[in-house]
């Protein structure tokens, strides 16, 4: 009964949702289009002819929100999990971190890209430390590949949480990239950890 209880509150507290309500009536996969609309905002990120990487892509929000945008550009897509199509959105079913995948990637853009967008998070496993720190992993992964597949006044962008593992996100951004800012978004529930860390300009190391 407790676990029923609490499931219905999460469902009642979920609909109250400003950003939920408007991802439905727009037609957006994920309330979290809604961030990545206040970042392009506030840095202008996304061009008409942006060749573009979104990467932990599913459901599929921030692909929307990137294909609206990106009318003579590129954009391919990749998460581990499955999504559904989404009209001149490339996908590719796979783990972003593996040789073959990253090869895919090259293959498919076939020159230096403009932007490479991350709003990973680990699955939840119930140790929320532990979840910050996977999900933190994931940030830095992202940015290792970034270096390689950005052109020089590349753009990358990622989730990640206020946590052991910030530090050491902030100072590999430092070390990679010519400008780095952290930014929270108004659609980001305020009792959430997350920020989005914004960085352009690669770096030769």
């Amino acid at each position: 009964m407790r676990k029923n209880k609490k499931s219905k509150n999460w469902f009642i507290k979920k609909n109250k949702d400003h950003f939920f309500k408007q991802s439905k009536i727009q037609g957006f996969r994920s309330r979290s289009a809604f961030k990545l609309i206040e970042i392009d905002k506030k840095f202008k990120l996304i061009k008409q002819n942006s060749l573009l990487l979104d990467l932990g892509s599913s459901p599929g929000g921030w692909s929307q929100v990137a294909r609206k945008q990106i009318t003579n550009g590129k954009l391919l897509a990749i998460d581990i999990k499955p999504m559904e199509r989404i009209n001149n959105v490339n996908f590719i079913e796979g783990d972003f971190r593996k040789k073959e995948i990253q090869e895919k990637i090259m293959l498919y853009f076939n020159s230096k890209i403009d932007v490479v967008l991350s709003d990973m998070a680990a699955n939840t496993s119930g140790n929320k430390d532990l979840d910050t720190y996977n999900t933190g992993q994931l940030c830095l992964d992202a940015m290792t590949l970034s270096t390689k597949v950005l052109r020089e006044e590349g753009v990358f962008v990622s989730k990640m949480f206020m946590g052991s593992i910030y530090n050491e996100i902030n100072e590999k951004s430092k070390k990679c990239f010519k400008k780095v800012v952290k930014f929270k978004p108004l659609s980001s529930k305020k009792e959430s950890k997350e920020i989005y860390i914004f960085c352009k300009g690669v770096l030769k190391i």
